[in-house]
């Protein structure tokens, strides 16, 4: 009776792709464009909510709810992208998902920001704040026209037609 013993040897190496971090997304155009979009809207926050002498509380009110509520979610979007954590959570569409975030996003800051303009009353904190909002809207739609592009853009298939 004869034995045979097989030994197999697996070596695994990683690459600099594998890593956590991915800090090539903060070279693409998204990626960029999100940076953008969260210096924007931070600044806007920020000439608002230090600005003295508001003249009309409740819109600079909801100008700094929805800029800060949609920093958040670009916050939140920019760190998932750079720690690679969509792949994780296959469940939600993500592509999708940033769609109607940009979507939403665009409409409601551009609303804010028009609100904004149209109640500084020669306030140079509030006005550089709306116009910073404009800037956000400005990007914003740029990212919507992107992701609608990847999103609901013409998909081919595997078929040709002749």
């Amino acid at each position: 009776m004869s034995h045979t013993v097989i030994t197999t040897t697996t070596t695994t190496t990683r690459t600099s792709g594998d890593s956590v971090l991915n800090m090539g997304y903060t070279r693409t155009i998204p990626g960029m464009l999100k940076m953008g979009q969260m210096v924007a809207l931070l600044v806007a926050f920020l000439c608002v909510h230090c600005a003295r002498g508001w003249p009309s509380w409740a819109a600079f009110q909801y100008f700094e709810v929805v800029v800060l509520w949609f920093l958040i979610a670009l916050t939140i979007f920019f760190l998932m992208h750079l720690f690679r954590l969509q792949g994780k959570m296959p469940c939600i569409n993500w592509p999708l998902t940033e769609f109607f975030h940009y979507s939403v996003g665009t409409v409601l800051i551009f609303i804010a920001s028009i609100v904004a303009a149209a109640k500084t009353a020669g306030v140079s904190a509030l006005v550089a704040g709306s116009v910073f909002g404009f800037i956000a809207t400005f990007l914003m739609a740029v990212s919507l026209w992107t992701s609608y592009s990847v999103t609901c853009g013409s998909h081919q298939t595997g078929t040709s037609t002749t």
